[in-house]
């Protein structure tokens, strides 16, 4: 009877104390429920309506920071862009300018070169960041990525300062002449020399003039408009008639071959005049009496056969310096030999710019000594057609590479009469 009398007492005492204990953990569960967590800290800040939907469709990067410094919201171009890491803005200055702002509530604004995440480059990153209160927690930064806009800029400049140089050579030179014409008025032999100087200078003006005016055609203009198919052999049979007076002045062989029949599809003024300054340079860098090539071939692709028209020479040849250079406007590898040749600096700009446009590219192997080979890629006519078609936006594509790659020796050309 005892036994069991205590047995029960036990069982008694029991379940008193696990009352006990699930009434304290349901208070204490209460409680901390209640209880602002530290993660709740950051994300209570409520934004204020519709500014979550801006934010979402804004160009810019934007950040939110709440009284104690925390990322309440952040954009993926935030992110992409390095200013927001662990939670936090990983930019000191923005930071202070948030800090100032919550502060007095005014609006600040301010462009920083910030160093590039992920690159050992040494080129910075422009950014113009501006700083606004969002309610009376809350401070909204927006910031916008400049580095594409300076760099066009620069380019900007950078071509005005060189169309106005290139311009105040002849100009100046003319004008030189005519003076030296006036003096020499009773000089007859005088007279002529001077004429024909100035004959020279007003043909070297004439030509840079005009290929500002094809440069901008072919930045401005879609080749796709009014495309057609174009047989490369009345490509190539064009550019070696509007060099053949050069060539033959200076003993140079010209020659064509490879595949006939082939045909691509786009302007055929544009590609004229690129394959035209192709084969024009290389007769102008060439020594007397040596050989230019040009030859066309067909080449497999993933997205449809190319067309591959190389233009071979066998002239003093291009540093691997000066390769990654060539194709930028008014570059020149030699720009004393430049002059006496009359080249403006602008025929393989335009090259790249026809290329890029017609959704091909165009490359250079080249040893100091031994030569080049400009090889213009373009996709045959049907793979062009079926592209533009189905894609009509192709003229808007970027600028083709200037990458150097060795090419295969060419099938033996045949001499043109």
């Amino acid at each position: 009877m005892d036994v069991n009398a205590a047995v029960a007492a036990a069982a008694a005492i029991a379940g008193v104390l696990t009352g006990v204990i699930a009434m304290l953990a349901f208070r204490w569960s209460e409680r901390d429920q209640k209880r602002p967590t530290r993660t709740s800290l950051h994300t209570d800040p409520v934004l204020p309506p519709g500014v979550d939907t801006v934010l979402s469709v804004l160009r810019s990067s934007a950040v939110v920071l709440d009284e104690a410094d925390a990322v309440v919201k952040a954009s993926s171009a935030a992110y992409a862009l390095g200013l927001v890491r662990g939670g936090k803005l990983a930019v000191e200055p923005m930071l202070q300018m948030a800090r100032d702002t919550r502060r007095d509530g005014e609006i600040r604004q301010v462009e920083l070169d910030l160093p590039r995440r992920g690159t050992g480059r040494g080129e910075a990153l422009a950014v113009s960041a501006r700083v606004a209160p969002l309610g009376s927690r809350l401070v909204l930064l927006l910031v916008e990525d400049l580095t594409e806009a300076r760099r066009i800029e620069a380019v900007r400049r950078d071509f005005v300062a060189n169309v106005s140089h290139e311009l105040k050579t002849p100009v100046g030179a003319l004008s030189l002449l005519s003076e030296a014409v006036m003096d020499a008025s009773d000089d007859p032999e005088a007279v002529q020399r001077f004429a024909g100087r100035m004959q020279i200078e007003a043909t070297r003006l004439t030509n840079l003039v005009q290929e500002l005016i094809d440069l901008s055609r072919v930045q401005n203009d879609d080749p796709l408009e009014d495309a057609e198919p174009v047989r490369v052999d009345e490509l190539v049979a064009e550019a070696v008639d509007r060099c053949r007076h050069q060539a033959g002045a200076k003993q140079i062989t010209m020659a064509a071959g490879g595949t006939a029949d082939l045909h691509v599809w786009g302007n055929r003024g544009q590609l004229a005049a690129a394959l035209g300054n192709l084969v024009e340079n290389a007769v102008n860098y060439s020594p007397a009496r040596t050989r230019v090539g040009i030859a066309a071939r067909r080449v497999s692709a993933p997205g449809g056969d190319l067309i591959e028209i190389a233009v071979t020479d066998q002239g003093i040849g291009i540093s691997d310096k000066d390769k990654e250079r060539i194709f930028e406007r008014f570059y020149r590898v030699d720009p004393a030999r430049s002059r006496a040749t009359g080249g403006t600096g602008l025929g393989l700009a335009i090259v790249k710019h026809v290329a890029a446009s017609h959704g091909g590219e165009v490359t250079v192997w080249s040893a100091e000594g031994q030569g080049s080979t400009f090889t213009l890629r373009l996709p045959e006519a049907g793979a062009a057609r079926d592209r533009a078609q189905q894609h009509p936006d192709l003229g808007d594509e970027a600028d083709g590479s200037s990458d150097s790659s060795p090419y295969e020796p060419l099938p033996a050309p045949e001499v043109l009469p």
